[in-house]
């Protein structure tokens, strides 16, 4: 196991990575575990060690802004569902959807809002480019991994 501090803003966070099979990587996040699906599977005949795989602690909640104009019409660019799909990285209910099919989003922008234990947790783009697809709805609740929306 190999055991790694960072700190996200401001925030500490030891993280543990357990085991890493493939894409998925079995770590700790100050004592919660997690299966964290990395984009690309590590080859283990590169590395004869367990590499470093690329681990986001989860963010500290943030104020939200406030909603964004209206959105520009769709581009027929993506097909609806076409991209890359942001998943819930724990269970819990969808309270707000801060975007909408069409919308461009830039790496950071808060798509999302997952309340979890009582806590709103923002979810952020972490691809950019337009929004082809939601597949949830406020009040609906996920399970971790389930596919909120898509990104294009």
């Amino acid at each position: 196991m190999n055991k790694y501090q960072y700190k996200v803003q401001g925030v500490d966070y030891e993280v543990e990575i357990e085991e890493v099979e493939g894409n998925i990587a079995k770590v700790n996040v100050n004592g919660i575990p997690f299966e964290v699906e990395m984009q690309k599977p590590i080859n283990a005949a590169k590395h004869p060690t367990m590499a470093r795989p690329k681990v986001e602690a989860p963010k500290p909640v943030a104020p939200a802004p406030a909603p964004a104009a209206a959105p520009a019409p769709a581009q027929a660019a993506a097909p609806a569902g076409a991209g890359n799909a942001v998943k819930a990285p724990l269970p819990g209910t969808v309270t707000d959807i801060k975007v909408s099919v069409g919308q461009q989003v830039s790496v950071g922008d808060i798509v999302l809002v997952l309340e979890a234990m009582k806590m709103q947790n923002n979810i952020e783009a972490e691809y950019a480019g337009t929004v082809t697809s939601i597949t949830v709805k406020p009040g609906e609740t996920v399970m971790e991994g389930s596919v909120l929306l898509t990104i294009g």
